[in-house]
């Protein structure tokens, strides 16, 4: 397994009046990508972000991973537009396209790295078949929709289950996980196989919003617990 851990905000529970200062403070402060969870109001019950704001992000000078999380449906459609915007990742799920293995190529053959994701409840059989075109694999451990959802426990042995196809494989595949990660879990669920963590609530709700640097305990905090591991 590796020991490359990521640390990827999410910012959905950022400051939007202040985005671009937000995202400076959390890279600044030891994060690794920017997390973007991005809604449709019909995949799931609540609208976001689109690649607008990606693209004005880069324009600002960000130029750390972008790391897409669409949960839309249709995905094919918003892929080619994420790209362009500069997403560096773009996952999405398997039952909201209609050919996974098409649309996994559709990102691939935009410049971007690859990757599906699973909610909690939601079987893996499709990694059998394509396993060799995704670069990340995200595990949802809240049901998707809204920011500041309890882990649920049920999703380390999923990562247990998804790490042993991974390290089978010899691929360089990243697992990734979303929902309720915060320097009290943090190091269990590295533990149970993940490499790529994504926290909102857990980051962005840390301290003073007018204080630069408060972001940089809680991210230390969750180095401290990797550390660990």
């Amino acid at each position: 397994m590796t020991q490359d851990f990521v640390i990827a905000p999410s910012i959905l529970s950022a400051d939007f009046a202040r985005l671009g200062e937000e995202v400076e403070n959390v890279l600044a402060a030891g994060a690794d990508f920017v997390h973007f969870d991005v809604m449709d109001n019909h995949y799931v019950p609540n609208l976001t972000i689109g690649p607008l704001v990606c693209e004005a992000l880069r324009n600002h000078g960000i130029t750390a991973p972008i790391d897409v999380h669409l949960m839309v449906r249709p995905v094919d459609r918003i892929v080619p537009d994420f790209a362009r915007a500069g997403a560096t990742y773009i996952t999405f799920h398997p039952e909201a396209s209609d050919h996974v293995d098409r649309t996994l190529q559709l990102i691939r053959d935009h410049g971007c790295k690859s990757g599906l994701v699973f909610n909690p409840s939601s079987p893996l059989g499709c990694l059998d078949y394509v396993l060799d075109k995704i670069d990340m694999v995200l595990l949802m451990s809240v049901n998707p929709g809204f920011g500041g959802q309890s882990f649920i426990s049920g999703t380390l042995k999923k990562l247990r289950q998804v790490r042993q196809i991974i390290d089978d494989s010899g691929l360089p595949i990243r697992l990734e996980v979303d929902g309720g990660v915060h320097p009290d879990n943090i190091a269990e669920i590295a533990q149970a196989g993940a490499d790529t963590f994504v926290a909102g609530s857990a980051i962005f709700g840390a301290g003073r919003a007018e204080d630069p640097n408060r972001y940089d305990g809680v991210i230390a905090r969750m180095r401290t617990e990797l550390g660990r591991v």
